[in-house]
């Protein structure tokens, strides 16, 4: 690429800090780092236009896990692990809300509420009979009982009589919150550079070589938060999971308030603008939903357009105005990787689909390396 002398010296000479990916993770580490080290230069490398991940294509739920998936969790996990992800999740909430504020994040707290299918009826009587018991697992983190029972009150079909509610789940707007995390990091002298992706890297002793298809650069540390993508550049325990998502335009008196999961977090809807957005249906294709392409497949489309139609919005009128994907990190376990690679290479990965909650708690947890 034909880079000037300027070029070269504003953006790509003596760098401190390259960091490979601009979503959430990505851009907390940059502003923490920069808030303990403001001279530092540091260079955030986005290969796509906007994030390319999940951070700008996820549904905007400020949640920790349903019921359901916090006991699935308890079947595959340690009970203090599991605790410790709840508490990972809340306190990076919490982060998030005082790093951005708010109103930056058109942030509500209406509570989450978890459905189930009638054909769920047995889940739901093994939610009931725990309930007590997670709570009592949570009480040191919220203070108080996280799940309760109520009423069908916004009258979706083909569900149980009740659902089960977290008071303490929120919900925000993704494209505010990215924007505003992008807006702070700049304002403190971040560089941020889109469609710019890492292909690969050479460690020295006192430095790292990075190789993009515009240029090569040097960086004193180089730190992967590329999540669902760092199998790319990294060897670690982190499988992309694609989700797809598609969204209705406005309906008139839409009345649903809060944030809504089904079989075990798997699905998962919500209202934004007089909108619903929908996603999920991953478990029912596991092994074609492992993959990076940004696409959506008829099978899954399908799966949600029928949960719209009987579930959701029985007997009402809507258009579908717009679908896309998301690519989350997953693995053997839920717990991030938060790790040094090397002398001078670090990641801060596998979100496990919990970016918002916990994304800026991980991104400070890696500046804390330096």
């Amino acid at each position: 690429m034909n880079l000037s002398y300027w070029e070269i010296k504003t953006w790509l000479t003596n760098v401190d800090y390259a960091v490979v990916g601009s979503g959430i993770v990505g851009l907390s580490t940059a502003l923490h780092l920069k808030i303990k080290q403001p001279n530092a230069k540091i260079v955030v490398l986005e290969k796509g236009l906007f994030p390319q991940g999940a951070s700008t294509k996820n549904a905007g739920f400020a949640c920790f896990g349903s019921l359901s998936e916090i006991l699935n969790d308890l079947e595959s996990h340690s009970t203090n692990d599991v605790v410790e992800l709840v508490d990972q999740r809340y306190k990076g909430l919490q982060l998030l809300r005082t790093t951005l504020g708010d109103a930056a994040l058109s942030y509500q707290q209406l509570g989450g509420f978890e459905l189930f299918l009638g054909k769920d009826k047995p889940l739901f009587e093994t939610c009931t009979q725990k309930m007590s018991e997670v709570n009592q697992l949570l009480k040191p983190i919220f203070k108080a009982d996280v799940f309760s029972k109520v009423a069908n009150k916004f009258k979706f079909s083909r569900i149980q009589s009740q659902y089960i509610r977290n008071q303490f789940e929120g919900q925000i707007d993704t494209g505010n919150m990215m924007q505003e995390l992008i807006k702070k990091v700049q304002t403190l002298g971040v560089i941020v550079l889109n469609n710019t992706k890492v292909e690969a890297y050479i460690e020295q002793p006192n430095k790292v070589s990075i190789q993009t298809p515009h240029f090569e650069f040097s960086s004193q540390k180089l730190i992967f938060t590329t999540n669902g993508f760092a199998k790319q550049l990294i060897n670690e325990d982190v499988q992309p999971a694609r989700a797809q998502v598609l969204i209705t335009k406005p309906i008139d008196d839409l009345d649903i308030k809060g944030t809504f999961h089904l079989d075990c977090g798997y699905y998962y809807f919500r209202n934004i603008d007089n909108r619903i957005l929908l996603g999920g249906g991953r478990n029912l294709d596991i092994e074609t939903e492992t993959t990076t392409e940004l696409a959506q497949t008829e099978k899954i489309q399908q799966s949600l357009e029928n949960l719209l139609k009987y579930t959701i919005l029985p007997e009402r009128d809507y258009e579908i105005d717009h679908r896309w994907s998301g690519i989350m990190g997953v693995g053997s376990k839920k717990k991030p990787i938060v790790k040094q690679l090397s002398n001078h290479v670090y990641c801060g990965v596998r979100m496990g689909g919990m970016g918002v909650a916990i994304g800026s708690l991980i991104g400070k947890e890696v500046s804390d390396f330096f």
